[in-house]
């Protein structure tokens, strides 16, 4: 049989359609964990994958989906066990249908977040998808599918152990929200580049949306992506008839918009939540003839954050420089002191003040450099959406901080050495990532343009050897000092100009190393910038706030076009603009400015000296929530993220913190507004979504009631009856346990009629929330805290 890998993207693939919904058909109860049927029920798993092979499909996954570590656990079975006989049954119904199928194995969310959102460790996540993947490669699965993430740190994490203890091929299928977010933010463009630098072999959609929602997704998607596209959309959005969870887009109208997505540039179609052997038969009748888009490499030159990319293109890019210590003391004491908070108000700065990038260099000798590094790069991705650059000359800190990235970085640095490039290169290809080429070699920098050209040549080439293409190199040209020589400045932009636009290569500089000996060295710098720009520079490593300096570039963009009818240059300067940034390293930093920009101990500090002037009640009505609507507001509208809503959140706790030690002291408490029930229904493991809530209603001064996951109704009622409850916040993520919640509120509503219930989780609409008897649904956290100050409100 021809191996799978050969077939992806040279013709019309099709994976099978739902087993999660089928097997409720067949009797599977609200809760019931879908992969023990494996070991219980292995003759209805058989029958239901070898119907999906008579509907004609190509692929099937094994029923694997919510079979790991953290779910199996006090089931009476490991999760290798459960895996291998997952992978036996679909072996097996392959082998009766005598078909030439694949098996997939099926790999989902383990259903918990990890830090700094939750209490995962990324290793732990890792060792656990470790386990599930070496245990279906040894029980013979043909490709691993990781499929319903919302999370790219935990996708990253799932590529990485398949990546590292298999040899199979490995597509994801991500679940986007109709806006084109995941739950954490990324948008499709910034997951896209994560996972093509990650080297995976395949990437789509599935589940959360049907396939007329999906359809509206893929022209992006297929803007951005040089791999395969899969589409695996449900049979439309979910709706309850008679108690069970239903999908009411039948066969042929799926298969309809199934061409229509297949004609757009998707080569491998399935279904999700749903979907049955007739949606896939109608799909393979309308589509298997379809000559898939050939599969191009888009060219794109990308890094990305945990939230969006950032494309080297025409519009010249700013890399801030001032996470660095060279040159200065004040940053090398931070490092010294372990002064994570400075370093943090560094990169805010920096973005306030219209960086793209964030250079992140804290190498000392006297420090553990590795361990810095990591706390440094998990510290700003917490706060701070902007992608980053990894400065550093030791190895194991650039292949510490690659690994627990969260997106894909932008490296410094390789050079023309063979031993430099030998130790950078297999940490790009394994980790993905733009990688910056200094232009020096075993015999120095060369003195001349072409000797700088001829080392950018040989990185080139040696990088192709590892399958990195020239649009994830950018070739730094050195700016040299024209106090030493002024031709100095000549040779590199020389060079640059060459790599530019002979060689179509984008380029960096470190553009403040011209002045170096030089009075008024801001002068010289920027005049260089702005020459370098009209050469072709792609990115400079600037100090973003120097006026002078983002004057220049603000204005060549305005100049050379591609800050389009000025829009950037006039927002700059309008009246609104004229501000500076609220973050300063100079002074203390406003209690309100600290929680918007999720800085803890500057919160802290903040509330300990306004304490001495407010009262708790007014300070926490005047600027702690304030600040807490605000960063809500910008959650709500897009323009801030889950991480720094999580964060701000933690930041108002710090606040809260001093509150409560004053009134300690005062020997009063803090009043609350309401008591309110979190919990995730009764067969559901995950508790994503109820612990966002649950932080940020505590943060709105309400006193919750956590009482888990997998939560019975019993417990539900009976702690509400206890503590008088009148809100209660209900939280399922998977279709086979939403059914629980219709019973959750029907007894809620049966003994407490005046107890209000709210409602959220990923495969609920408004639609279905009103026909299960939720008094409120949320699409997500900022609108079940404008629902419990409207209910509490007096």
């Amino acid at each position: 049989m021809t191996k799978f890998i050969d077939k992806l993207g040279t013709k019309m693939l099709f994976f099978d359609g739902a087993m999660g919904t089928i097997l409720q058909s067949k009797g599977l109860q609200p809760g019931e964990i879908p992969e023990l049927w494996n070991m219980t029920h292995t003759d209805t798993i058989l029958e239901i994958h070898k119907s999906y092979l008579a509907a004609g499909c190509d692929i099937i996954k094994a029923n694997t989906f919510g079979a790991n570590p953290f779910k199996m656990k006090d089931t009476g079975y490991s999760c290798e066990e459960i895996v291998s006989k997952g992978i036996e049954i679909a072996k097996e119904a392959v082998l009766q249908s005598k078909k030439d199928a694949y098996v997939a194995l099926d790999i989902g969310s383990v259903g918990k977040l990890l830090k700094p959102l939750g209490e995962l460790e990324f290793e732990d996540a890792y060792e656990a998808f470790k386990v599930i993947c070496v245990a279906g490669e040894k029980a013979g699965a043909d490709l691993i599918l990781i499929e319903t993430v919302s999370d790219t740190y935990e996708i990253k994490a799932a590529v990485l152990a398949a990546k590292e203890n298999t040899k199979l091929p490995i597509i994801v299928t991500m679940i986007f929200d109709e806006g084109g977010k995941l739950l954490t933010g990324a948008d499709i463009f910034a997951a896209t580049a994560m996972l093509e630098g990650l080297r995976v072999d395949a990437i789509g959609f599935n589940c959360g949306l049907g396939p007329v929602q999906m359809q509206k997704l893929l022209p992006e998607l297929h803007r951005v992506c040089s791999l395969p596209i899969v589409m695996n959309p449900n049979a439309g959005l979910p709706v309850v008839v008679d108690g069970q969870t239903m999908f009411n887009v039948n066969p042929e109208e799926f298969a309809l918009v199934m061409k229509e997505i297949a004609l757009s540039g998707a080569s491998i179609l399935g279904g999700c939540c749903g979907t049955t052997p007739e949606h896939i038969k109608a799909t393979i009748e309308l589509c298997k003839d379809i000559k898939p888009l050939e599969v191009m490499d888009k060219g794109l030159s990308v890094i990305s954050s945990y939230s969006h990319a950032v494309e080297l293109n025409n519009r010249p890019k700013i890399i801030g420089e001032r996470i660095n210590p060279t040159g200065k003391s004040r940053f090398k004491q931070a490092l010294r002191d372990n002064d994570l908070e400075y370093i943090l108000k560094e990169a805010l700065a920096q973005q306030d003040n219209g960086a793209h990038i964030l250079d992140v260099n804290v190498g000392l000798p006297e420090i553990d450099e590795v361990s810095m590094m990591e706390r440094t790069i998990t510290g700003i991705q917490s706060i701070i959406d902007l992608p980053l650059q990894i400065d550093t000359s030791d190895i194991t800190a650039m292949e510490k901080a690659m690994r627990i990235y969260n997106g894909k970085p932008l490296i410094n640095s390789v050079n023309g050495k063979q031993e430099s490039m030998n130790a950078v290169f297999p940490l790009v290809a394994k980790y993905g990532g733009m990688v910056v080429c200094l232009t020096l070699d075993e015999t120095g920098i060369p003195e001349t343009a072409q000797g700088r050209i001829d080392i950018a040549k040989k990185i080139v080439s040696e990088a192709s050897k590892y399958g990195i293409s020239k649009k994830d190199l950018v070739m730094d040209t050195l700016a040299m000092t024209i106090s030493t020589g002024q031709e100095n400045s000549d040779i590199t932009l020389d060079a640059l100009d060459y790599i530019r636009h002979k060689m179509e290569i984008h380029t960096v500089l470190g553009v403040s190393n011209i002045s170096f000996g030089l009075p008024q060295r801001e002068n010289i710098n920027t005049a260089f910038f702005t020459i370098a720009l009209a050469r072709g520079l792609s990115a400079g490593i600037i100090n973003p706030g120097s006026e002078a300096m983002m004057n220049a570039y603000n204005a060549y963009c305005a100049i050379n076009g591609s800050d389009e009818q000025c829009i950037g240059y006039i927002n700059r300067y309008s009246a609104v603009a004229q501000q500076t940034s609220n973050i300063k390293q100079s002074g203390q930093v406003s209690l309100f400015d600290a929680v918007v920009k999720g800085l803890s101990e500057s919160a802290y500090t903040a509330a300990k000296e306004l304490l001495k002037k407010k009262e708790p009640l007014t300070l926490i009505d005047e600027d702690l929530i304030p600040a807490l609507d605000k960063v809500g507001q910008g959650f709500e509208n897009k323009t801030l993220f889950l991480p720094q809503l999580l964060m701000s959140a933690e930041a108002a706790k710090a606040g809260f913190d001093a509150i409560k030690e004053v009134l300690a002291k005062k020997g009063t408490t803090s009043s609350s507004k309401g008591t309110i029930i979190v919990a995730t229904v009764k067969g559901d493991i995950h508790d994503i979504g109820k612990n966002i809530v649950k932080v940020l209603l505590e943060n709105y001064s309400f006193h919750v009631i956590d009482l888990g996951k997998d939560v019975s109704p019993e417990l539900i009622v009976e702690t509400a009856l206890e503590h008088n409850v009148k809100l209660i916040g209900l939280s399922a993520l998977m279709t086979t346990t939403v059914a629980n919640m219709e019973i959750t509120i029907k007894q809620i509503k049966t003994a407490i009629p005046d107890c209000k219930v709210m409602v959220g989780g990923a495969v609920l609409t408004q639609t279905y929330a009103d026909m299960i008897g939720a008094d409120f649904y949320s699409k997500d956290a900022m609108g079940s805290i404008r629902y419990a100050n409207e209910l509490f409100e007096v």
